[in-house]
């Protein structure tokens, strides 16, 4: 099953496009998968006292939460769909893993204090994004830091991120080029 996270809210860029051919790709191969639109789910990205309070047993007050480890769990790939905005992953994306990766479900600590991947087990994990600004910007954080970092440490394994830079302002095959990249790659 693939789950893939889908982060942008508003249904005329160039990000939905990139997430339309995910799903026609998946549709075409008759592969299951679900979608997490974050922003049609409504899903609040802060990390709220109600579900701070509950966050150490593993649990959260935001009933979204329960729904995307679940997807999670049952998934075997996950394809992340979301722009770079100032440098960094929209908030939403950030809140989505201070928020749903749990402890007892996302990650665990061993006896040494090592943080582990718990119960997600991604064998695949292919990441989309889109920016202004020249890909080389961001592939030490993406290609390391998260990777390493965040990714892997939640049982999101074997991460391959792609990036269209210049999507606003560059020329029309740029972006063509990507969704092709992006029949490929899924």
């Amino acid at each position: 099953m693939t789950t893939v996270i889908y982060a942008h809210p508003y249904d005329k860029s160039f990000n939905h496009a990139v997430l339309e051919e995910v799903i026609g790709q998946l549709d075409a191969e008759f592969k299951p998968y679900s979608i997490l639109d974050l922003y049609a789910d409504g899903f609040n990205p802060a990390l709220d006292a109600s579900s701070l309070r509950l966050y150490s047993r593993g649990e959260s007050a935001d009933p979204l939460v329960d729904k995307y480890l679940q997807a999670l769990t049952d998934a075997d790939r996950v394809i992340m769909v979301f722009p770079i905005w100032w440098a960094m992953m929209p908030a939403i994306i950030k809140g989505f893993f201070d928020k749903v990766m749990l402890t007892g479900t996302a990650y665990k600590y061993t006896d040494a204090g090592q943080l582990v991947p718990d119960k997600i087990n991604v064998q695949k994990t292919l990441l989309f994004t889109t920016s202004q600004s020249d890909t080389e910007t961001f592939r030490q954080f993406f290609e390391g830091y998260f990777k390493k970092n965040i990714l892997d440490a939640v049982g999101l394994h074997n991460a391959e991120w792609y990036n269209c830079d210049k999507t606003a302002h560059g020329p029309a095959e740029n972006r063509d080029r990507f969704l092709s990249l992006v029949r490929e790659k899924v």
